[in-house]
């Protein structure tokens, strides 16, 4: 009868997919921040959409209640963009992939879908 060993490390290839995918994603992330900042950055800008005087004041809200989702979404980002970095700083120094609570390696699975996990399902589960 042969044990199975258990794996509790990725190679260097497997490593080298992981921070193709966390490189893919902090792009996209980085991007729509950029995006987002322009948007919140034309203070003032009326251009031709705003030639009404009477809605004047419902825009306004409108306005700011937009800016304000946009405020958040912004901030999500960058949080999301920081947790990605933080992974690419974990793949290399040797500590990405394992689980920060029990110490087991995190499915492969899982990385590919949430790449700058620091848990594994269970682990993230039996905190709840």
């Amino acid at each position: 009868m042969s044990a199975t060993v258990e794996k509790t490390y990725y190679t260097e290839s497997e490593l080298a997919e992981f921070e193709a995918i966390i490189h893919r994603k902090l792009d996209a992330t980085n991007s729509e921040i950029e995006f987002i900042s322009r948007t919140l950055s034309r203070k003032d800008d009326n251009g031709t959409d705003n030639t009404a005087v009477g809605s004047k004041t419902l825009e306004d809200g409108a306005d700011m209640r937009e800016k304000e989702r946009l405020s958040q979404s912004s901030g999500r980002l960058k949080k999301f963009a920081s947790q990605l970095e933080a992974a690419l700083i974990r793949i290399k120094n040797g500590t990405y992939g394992i689980c920060k609570d029990t110490g087991k390696l995190i499915p492969a699975e899982r990385l590919r879908a949430v790449p700058h996990t620091q848990q594994t399902i269970e682990a993230k589960l039996a905190r709840k």
